[in-house]
């Protein structure tokens, strides 16, 4: 007798693996159809521009191809639910970032992930350490290759933090908004769209402290002998409306020109409870803007329009208005 000891079933029918498809398609429409769709529909919106779970991109965990591996598997996760929905979600990757190893190491995924995947844009993590800001800034050259290739995609980047390791940071409460804040400041100091007068960056929860604190960052700016903020910065720099409640977003609307401005909701994100002074979710930021007395031209670039601008490969997705 001759026992072979290793055998695989590799000629099994197509149907098995049919069936796989589809149980593997049955838990990602389950998971989806009762948070994130159910939510699309009761909340008013329509497209949701997709990418993987910010705290769990976990950038400080392992090396570089552990960061690799794992950023591949969450970006097929994205594209797998847009492949299923592909009139409610538009993909947006992670980015295989490690600490200390040089951001060029991300260009042959978010290649991948435009070229192959067909997603608009990415995330980048402006602290991979998780809180311990050991990388150059963003303004360093350091960053120029891969901002290189974001130019040649045509894509923009989202700076987005993500779990945080320090423990005087709270994730979501504190690392966030000081990843959104050191950001900007970073680039105020240099002139790193002079450089790359195309790059387009988004800073999500409404930019952090940016607009509450606008004229200390106005007047920073003029003590370096830098431009105007919106000449400096605002032909670049974009914010999101994951601010959540109605004085954060007017004072948002309040500082920040309306062309800069993209609706979001984080949904689900930090906050999932419901606000016992309104009776309404926090993150229904929806509601919040429109309470506000916009034109109907400024309803439109803040729904629509500033995100079709922004992400121009949008217009490959969703190539008319809905």
């Amino acid at each position: 007798m001759i026992i072979d000891c290793h055998g695989h079933y590799t000629t099994a029918p197509k149907e098995l693996e049919a069936f796989r498809q589809k149980q593997i398609a049955d838990q990602i429409r389950e998971s989806i159809d009762k948070a994130q769709l159910k939510l699309q529909r009761e909340r008013g919106t329509d497209v949701t521009i997709f990418s993987p779970r910010a705290a769990g991109m976990g950038h400080h965990i392992g090396n570089a191809t552990t960061s690799l591996h794992w950023s591949q598997v969450c970006n097929d996760l994205i594209h797998r639910v847009c492949t299923l929905y592909p009139q409610n979600f538009v993909g947006v990757c992670q980015l295989p970032q490690t600490p200390g190893v040089p951001p060029t190491n991300c260009i042959a995924e978010v290649e991948r992930c435009i070229k192959e995947l067909g997603f608009i844009g990415c995330n980048l993590n402006p602290d991979p350490s998780g809180g311990y800001w050991k990388d150059p800034p963003l303004t360093d050259k350091w960053w120029y290759p891969f901002y290189e290739k974001l130019v040649e995609l045509d894509i923009p980047a989202m700076i987005h933090v993500s779990l945080s390791c320090n423990p005087n940071f709270h994730t979501t409460g504190g690392h966030y908004i000081n990843g959104d804040t050191t950001a900007f400041m970073q680039l105020i100091t240099a002139d790193l769209f002079k450089d790359f007068p195309s790059l387009k960056f988004i800073i999500p929860h409404g930019g952090g402290a940016v607009p509450y604190h606008w004229g200390r960052y106005r007047g920073i700016a003029q003590d370096l002998k830098k431009p105007l903020l919106k000449d400096h910065l605002l032909n670049n720099v974009f914010f999101d409306t994951c601010v959540y409640h109605q004085p954060g977003i007017d004072l948002l609307f309040k500082v920040i020109p309306v062309d800069n401005i993209l609706f979001a909701s984080e949904m689900v994100g930090a906050v999932r409870g419901i606000d016992p002074e309104t009776g309404n979710y926090f993150d229904d930021t929806k509601r919040y803007v429109e309470a506000l007395r916009l034109s109907d031209e400024d309803r439109r670039k803040v729904f629509e329009g500033n995100a079709r601008r922004v992400y121009s490969r949008l217009k490959t997705k969703l190539p008319a208005s809905r």
